[in-house]
């Protein structure tokens, strides 16, 4: 069954063919229940029900009743490839421009606001058939002038407010090549909410603030231009789709196009696409399915079904030698290749090349895994597959170690297919493979995205015709032969590659989508439509919160001289065990790494590669890792093999032997990973804001140096890991035995010494304290600049919870949030922004402001002062409040932690001096707050205080007279952010 996103199964999808041995297991069947009738398929685990309404809506339902909670996706099968070749990005701008409301909600009085959009739609026509630079920006001029005037009648973020006020989470939504997909979890008494919403949303959307969201993805194309890895993705598909729109339509678009909308072809584009028989909507979690139904179909109805042109295009021509292209940029150095494959819709190529895809890596036993991986032959190496309809791709990447070239790791990566092609894999890999499949299944069961994903993923394929190949698609790889394996792999993997090396340099040919100028226009943050107040007004039935209580709701028993933590789990067959210890690399440096050298390590009875095979054919999984106060073992799996994993994994840690030349390999291999990070924008803005935060000794760059990890001997990490089990720790296990059982079986797996060794002191790291503005600036190769604001408060105090949360969730928590309603709505100065008064995680430890934008560098001083106001000035919106208020309380209400995580909350209680739920206490204080209160946060902790201004840009694009305005300025070396 499709649903384990950590797979290639997400992706592949399978075809509309049957497979005649899955339907001796799995069949098609018909039912009728509630007045509706649909198709669902035998032994399906997540028991979908498949319903086609008369106007052709697909309605895809799975219930999980874990919590009061629905996962739901609309989905509709247009994406890039649907663009017309004269507008790329029109299917990502539509999606966009979905959020922006209709006749009803997103506007103060659509009769006055209707002249002026349909204004715009005009002007926008002329300024996509004028050439003459001169006549455009005079255009332009219009644009914004009508603009400004038609959004003093908007109402920005309306559909986030309605959203939010009825609890859902993670508004967002995705445009691909074959779909675009809109989401939302909501609480599962919001059904009736959430329909009435989004039948509004699609009846009629209107493309108000359009001009603002274009400047939106203006700068979402621009950080893609920063992105090195969505450059060689997107090189690799023009190479490997000359003529396929896979290849030759990017999702987000060509400058070109961009600069050159159109919003009368956008709204030809909706009316083609967006019908009922081309849409799908997928629902996940807590639901009466024949409710759900017959609401669907009453809020839909109204939808009237049109014939859609598929998009049908000429088979590519094959390549029949390897196609080699550079990509330049100032990130890390890297090599793919990758082939053309058949695509999803092909059953039976989709199943063995699943098998395929992780006979070369699956994190453990695959060719790349031992051969490479394991080896330390490269940096890193892996295989990936992405499927859509009419092909797939195969694909292998890796890194160079030092002093190691791309062709060399190229060479590495060829090999591993040669081996595949001889046949020098083990057989009963296969089975393998299928058993850890059926362990991904069961978790995947637990989560409603996955279910909803899957089944969207069956409707964009096939129209959900697919769902019984996907539900026995497992079983079908456990047909796979090794002989039909061999075959498959010197059918389709010889010269017929792309390569794609990225190499670091300057791309001199990279053309940002320039800054078009933009008037900030009215966001009316206090309006409210008709609309929005009679779905607040519509009853839901209460959902009644659920608070843990750590004395009844956890089980401890002892377990030697330590104590074991214990949660039942009723629902299926997996265990998870844990060994907690209260130290980290703040105790010893040198513990990450030694927990690092064990995966390379093997025993006196067993080889490194044998143990990773081991745990791969009992589908059962082993992880030790260590952050800075904290180190945990944790050992997963099938309950049936509990026994075999821990004692597998008890062998490993006390007899692993030392091995130098592994630990040599590890060494070279940390020095280029540190190269690597220094190339890494995103490594170098956190370290900017540790520096912030801690000042030059910090713990981003608490690392060991050279010369100390030079010295280090293999003798010397052998020791810290045999040594690990006689330091104090905890133990928790969440499986399906009784405390009883499994408090004897880990009491005789582990051993347990009378008393525990005491824990080296650890490092302390005090948060500073800024007395005036400071920039702490780095120089990076990019179109785009970053900014974060940094200020450290006060000392944790529990009782200021509620007022937090609520001040982040109306402040700067989400797109309905005065921050990201000012900087990127009015005056459309960056595509991401955010700010929150970040919570420290102990007791005794002190809460801090971060705030951020990302711009283009030419906004970044506009951008820096929009911020600085907000900080400065806390803008009233009474409505907004009582959003943010209504969704703090429905997430509270509709919150369950439930298996080990009712665990992990109460470890995380106890680091903050809790002993109860502090979401009861949250939730009993949300309705007592108010505005004044909000505002009192904000004076006193924000407004008007110093801040140290995190700046990552390129120096050339950026003047440093302008950032002396801001504060004393510190341009920071990479070696004094990363300590090395």
């Amino acid at each position: 069954m499709n649903i384990i996103k950590s797979t290639v199964l997400l992706l592949l999808g399978v075809g509309s063919l049957q497979i005649a041995a899955a339907q001796r297991k799995y069949e098609w069947k018909e039912a009728s229940s509630g007045g509706y009738t649909y198709r669902y398929v035998t032994n399906d685990p997540m028991k979908s029900r498949i319903y086609k309404l008369k106007n052709g809506l697909t309605v895809m339902l799975s219930v999980n009743k874990k919590d009061p909670r629905i996962q739901t996706l609309i989905g509709t099968r247009a994406g890039s490839n649907n663009d017309p070749k004269d507008h790329t990005g029109l299917a990502h701008y539509l999606e966009h421009l979905l959020f922006k409301g209709t006749q009803k909600f997103g506007s103060l009085d659509w009769a006055k606001e209707k002249p002026y959009i349909d204004q715009i739609e005009g002007l926008y026509d002329t300024y996509n058939k004028t050439t003459d630079p001169a006549a455009r920006k005079a255009v332009y001029r219009q644009i914004d002038s009508v603009s400004g005037i038609a959004a003093k009648y908007a109402i920005a973020n309306e559909y986030d407010k309605m959203m939010s006020g009825m609890g859902a989470q993670n508004t967002n939504a995705h445009t691909w090549t074959e779909e675009t997909i809109y989401q939302e979890d909501i609480p599962s008494n919001a059904i009736d909410k959430y329909l009435a919403v989004q039948a509004e949303r699609f009846r009629d959307p209107v493309f108000r603030l359009f001009h603002t969201e274009l400047e939106a993805v203006y700068e979402e194309k621009n950080r893609g231009l920063d992105n090195d890895g969505r450059r060689v993705y997107e090189t690799l598909l023009a190479l490997m789709f000359p003529t396929h729109n896979y290849g030759q339509q990017s999702t987000i678009g060509t400058v070109e196009h961009l600069k050159n909308p159109n919003l009368r072809v956008i709204r030809d584009f909706y009316n083609e696409y967006y019908v009922p028989n081309n849409m799908a909507i997928t629902m996940a979690g807590d639901f009466d399915p024949d409710y759900v139904i017959k609401a669907i179909d009453n809020s839909f109805s109204y939808m009237k079904a049109r014939p859609v042109k598929e998009y049908k295009p000429a088979p590519e021509a094959p390549i029949k030698a390897p196609i080699v292209k550079d990509v330049l940029g100032p990130d890390a150095e890297s090599v793919d290749l990758a082939f053309r494959m058949p695509g999803a819709l092909d059953t039976r190529s989709s199943v063995l090349l699943s098998v395929v895809s992780q006979i070369l890596t699956n994190g453990k036993a695959g060719l790349l895994d031992l051969n490479i991986n394991k080896q330390q032959k490269v940096l890193g190496a892996g295989a990936s597959l992405l499927s859509w309809k009419d092909y797939a791709i195969l694909s292998l990447s890796g890194k160079a170690k030092q002093g190691q070239s791309l062709e060399e790791v190229k060479d590495l990566l060829l090999g591993q297919l040669e081996i595949l092609k001889k046949g020098e894999f083990d057989a009963t890999l296969v089975k393998a493979i299928v058993n850890n499949a059926k362990l991904g299944e069961l978790q995947g069961l637990e989560s409603n995205e996955n279910r909803a994903n899957a089944l969207m993923d069956a409707f964009i394929k096939s129209k959900g015709d697919n769902w019984l190949n996907d539900v026995g698609y497992v079983d079908e790889m456990g047909k796979v032969t090794k002989q039909q394996i061999i075959d498959f792999a010197k059918k389709y993997l010889d010269n017929n590659y792309v390569l794609i090396y990225k190499r670091k340099g300057e791309d001199k040919n990279i053309e940002k989508v320039e800054k078009p100028a933009i008037t900030a226009v009215e966001v009316n943050r206090e309006a409210q439509s008709p609309f929005l107040a009679a779905i607040a007004a519509m009853p839901a039935t209460p959902v009644q919160p659920q608070w843990l209580d750590y004395n009844k709701d956890i089980q401890k028993v002892n377990v030697g001289n330590t104590e074991m933590l214990y949660a039942q789990n009723k629902d299926n067959g997996l265990f998870r065990l844990y060994y907690y210890f209260d130290m980290g690399s703040w105790n010893n440096q040198k513990l990450p790494l030694a927990a690092q050298y064990l995966q390379y390590l093997g025993t006196d009875k067993y080889t490194s590669e044998q143990i990773s095979k081991e745990f791969y054919n009992i589908a059962c999984n082993f992880s030790v890792s260590s952050s800075s106060e904290n180190s945990v073992i944790s050992i997963s799996g099938l309950q049936e093999n509990f026994d075999q994993a821990v004692k597998l994994f008890e062998h490993l840690l006390a007899n692993c032997k030392p091995n130098e030349e592994a630990l040599a390999a590890l060494k070279g291999r940390i020095q280029k990973s540190r190269t690597d990070s220094k190339l890494n924008k995103g490594a170098i803005m956190k370290g900017l804001v540790n520096y912030a935060m801690y000042g030059s000794k910090n713990p981003y760059n608490n690392q060991m140096s050279q010369a100390e990890l030079e010295a280090l001997s293999a003798q010397e990490l052998t020791d810290i890991l045999h040594s690990l089990p006689s330091y104090k720790h905890r133990i928790i296990y969440y499986g399906p035995k009784s405390m009883e059982v499994a408090a004897a079986e880990v009491k005789k797996l582990h051993a347990i010494p009378a008393s525990f060794k005491e824990a080296p002191a650890a490092i302390k790291f005090e948060k500073n304290s800024q007395s005036q503005n400071q920039v702490l600036f780095a120089d990076y190769d990019m179109v785009q600049s970053e900014v974060n604001w940094v200020r450290n408060n006060g000392v944790y105090n529990p009782d200021n919870t509620a007022t937090i949360g609520l001040f982040n969730a109306y402040f700067g928590g989400g797109m309905g949030s005065i921050v990201f309603q000012t900087i990127r709505e009015s005056k459309a100065l960056a595509y991401s922004t955010y700010a929150q008064y970040a919570s420290p995680a102990k007791k005794g430890e002190r809460y801090s402001t971060v705030a951020y934008v990302g711009c283009q560098a030419d906004k970044m001083n506009e951008a820096i002062a929009g911020m600085n106001e907000l900080l400065n000035t806390i803008p009233e919106a009474d409505q907004l409040l009582e959003t943010a208020k209504q969704g703090m309380r429905q997430d509270i209400e509709t919150e369950r932690i439930t298996q080990d995580g009712v665990i992990f909350s109460y470890l995380a209680a106890q680091k903050l001096g809790l002993n109860n739920d502090i979401r009861k206490q949250v939730y009993d204080n949300i309705n007592k707050l108010s505005f004044a209160d909000v505002k009192k946060f904000h004076d006193e902790n924000l407004a008007n205080k110093p801040y140290t201004y995190c700046i990552l840009a390129s120096e050339k694009k950026i003047s440093n007279d302008d950032l002396k305005k801001i504060g004393s300025v510190k341009k920071l070396s990479l070696e004094e952010l990363f300590g090395y």
